[in-house]
């Protein structure tokens, strides 16, 4: 375990598309980030590659902007990554910027009060709260309720695999899921 206020430094790699190779690096002075093992993320979007070109994407919950950032390198048109921590809004605007234009942006927003005044549809979302917080559910519920999803969008939603899976609005359709670690990887669609 982190001794309180010690600061990690990590970094996470792009792994597939125009910026393959490529570290976004992170300072993680809460010990809460967990980004997406690279596994896990190329099983991922092996399960979307047809969905990217052109793709509207929301990384709700965007941590070190991993999601968000392989989507764009793999042909997405937008991006937009919602994080509630000052310091990393500024240090992910400060990556991703030079990288993808303005095909990215980045919100410092709570997440649920962040939906709650979004006016735009997406055809792809991530949620990947912090697993302790009971975010993923709610996520999934205002996506719904709100309209912030296109007909046939496609929602991501990980999880720690030992805890009952978030629940989801029931007109969603389960279309892949995956056990890795400790955590669970479930991609469904909305019909």
């Amino acid at each position: 375990m982190k001794a309180r206020g010690k600061t990690s430094k990590g970094q996470v790699r792009i792994i597939g598309g125009e910026r393959r190779g490529h570290r976004l690096h992170f300072v993680d002075q809460r010990g809460d980030l967990r980004p997406s093992s690279d596994r896990m993320r190329e099983t991922l979007f092996n399960w979307l590659q047809a969905e990217l070109p052109g793709a509207r994407v929301l990384d709700l919950f965007a941590g070190s902007g991993a999601l968000g950032a392989e989507a764009l390198s793999r042909g997405a048109g937008q991006a937009l990554l919602v994080e509630k921590k000052r310091d990393r809004c500024a240090d992910l605007s400060r990556q991703l910027t030079p990288l993808f234009g303005e095909r990215v942006r980045v919100h410092c927003a709570e997440a649920l009060k962040w939906l709650a005044r979004c006016e735009e549809r997406f055809d792809l979302v991530f949620i990947d709260p912090p697993y302790d917080l009971g975010l993923a559910a709610p996520a999934c519920e205002a996506l719904e309720a709100l309209g912030l999803l296109k007909p046939d969008a496609r929602i991501y939603v990980e999880s720690r695999r030992h805890d009952a899976a978030p629940a989801v609005p029931e007109s969603w359709e389960r279309l892949r899921e995956k056990d890795g670690g400790d955590v669970r990887a479930q991609l469904y669609r909305r019909p």
